[in-house]
C-alpha cells in the first residue's frame, strides 16, 4: 500500500495553505469543537458505551498496602488512574479510511479488504495509526440560521443547492483543501436525549457529498453522530443506507467527523478559520476522539 492509499487526498495539501491558514488567526481567539465525554452519553446506538472505570485510588493503595514507587512513603502519597473503555467512535471524533467497508469483499478505500488486511488486532490498512494532523482552512455552513430555525427536524436532508445557497448567504466560498463542517443544531440540546431525538440524523444527502468532493475538500463533518441524513433519501439500486460515507470514505477518502460542536461558532457567525485537529494514532483503530479546534 502507498502512503497515499493508507492516508488520502489529504496527505497532499500543499505547505503554502496551511500557511495561509495560519494567516487567518487575527485575534488569537480559540473555539472548542468538542463536548465531553462521560459514562451514559448519547452515542450511536450500534457503538459500546463510554465508562471510565477506576483502576488505582488513594484508598485502594493504602487498602492494599501497595508500594507502586518502593518505600518509604512517609508523606501518604497516592494517585488516580483510570482505564477508559470506549470505541474510538465516541463524542467527537473522525472516521478513519478503514471504518467503513462495502461489498462482498468487505473494502475499503485505497484497496484495504478484510481478507488481506483485517487482523485479530483491527485493520492495518487506514486504520488509524495513518491519521495524519489536520492544519488547513475551515468553513462553517448553517443550515439552521439559514433559515431561521433553531435546529433542523430528525431526518432532514441538506442537499448541494442549499449548501451553495448558504455559502453565498454567508459570504464563503468552499476551496480545495478545505474542512467543511455542516451543522445542524442537533448539539443545541447536548447533553438531553430527549430533546436531541426530535433532531436526530439530519445532515447532509448524496448530492451535497457530490458537490464538497467537486469543492476539493479534505474532510467535513458535521454535529450528528451520523454524518449523513438518515435514512438516506437516496439509498440507490441496490439499496445503500448510507451512501454519503460510501461516495466520501470508501471511494475517495475524504475524511468524516461526527458530534462535531458548532454552537458556539454559528452563534458568533464565524464562517471561516483556521482549523486544526490532532488525531490519536492507534493501531488498528477504525477511528480517533479528537478535540479540534477553530481559532480566528
Amino acid at each position: 500500500m502507498t502512503e497515499h492509499q493508507n492516508v488520502g487526498p489529504v496527505r497532499d495539501i500543499p505547505p503554502a495553505v496551511a500557511v495561509e491558514a495560519a494567516r487567518m488567526v487575527k485575534t488569537g481567539r480559540q473555539y472548542s469543537l468538542a463536548v465531553a465525554r462521560f459514562p451514559g452519553m448519547p452515542l450511536f446506538p450500534g457503538h459500546p458505551p463510554f465508562q471510565v472505570l477506576n483502576y488505582r485510588t488513594p484508598p485502594g493503595i493504602r487498602a492494599e498496602q501497595a508500594q507502586p514507587w518502593g518505600p518509604p512513603n512517609d508523606v501518604g502519597l497516592g494517585y488516580m488512574a483510570e482505564y477508559v473503555m470506549a470505541t474510538s467512535h465516541s463524542g467527537t471524533h473522525v472516521d478513519a479510511l478503514g471504518h467503513m467497508t462495502v461489498g462482498d469483499d468487505n473494502h475499503w478505500y485505497g484497496g484495504g479488504n478484510t481478507r488481506e488486511h483485517l487482523t485479530d488486532h483491527g485493520p492495518s490498512v487506514g486504520d488509524a495509526e495513518k491519521l495524519p494532523p489536520f492544519f488547513t482552512r475551515g468553513v462553517l455552513l448553517d443550515p439552521p440560521g439559514y433559515r431561521g430555525v433553531d435546529a433542523l427536524a430528525a431526518g432532514e436532508p441538506v442537499g448541494a443547492a442549499e449548501l451553495e445557497a448558504i455559502a453565498k448567504h454567508q459570504g464563503v466560498e468552499v476551496r480545495p483543501w478545505d474542512v467543511v463542517l455542516i451543522r445542524t443544531g442537533y448539539l443545541k440540546f447536548w447533553p438531553d436525549a430527549a430533546a436531541m431525538l426530535a433532531h436526530k440524523t439530519a445532515g447532509p444527502d448524496l448530492s451535497a457529498a457530490e458537490w464538497l468532493l467537486e469543492r476539493g475538500v479534505v474532510a467535513t463533518g458535521t454535529d450528528t453522530e451520523t454524518y449523513e441524513v438518515q435514512p438516506a433519501p437516496d439509498r440507490g439500486i441496490p439499496a445503500n443506507p448510507q451512501p454519503v460515507h460510501t461516495k466520501l470514505l470508501i471511494e475517495n477518502g475524504i475524511y468524516i467527523m461526527e458530534s462535531v460542536y458548532l454552537e458556539e461558532v454559528a452563534r458568533d457567525r464565524v464562517y471561516e478559520f483556521l482549523f486544526v485537529m490532532l488525531p490519536v494514532k492507534i493501531r488498528g483503530a477504525t477511528g480517533s476522539m479528537v478535540d479540534p479546534l477553530a481559532v480566528i
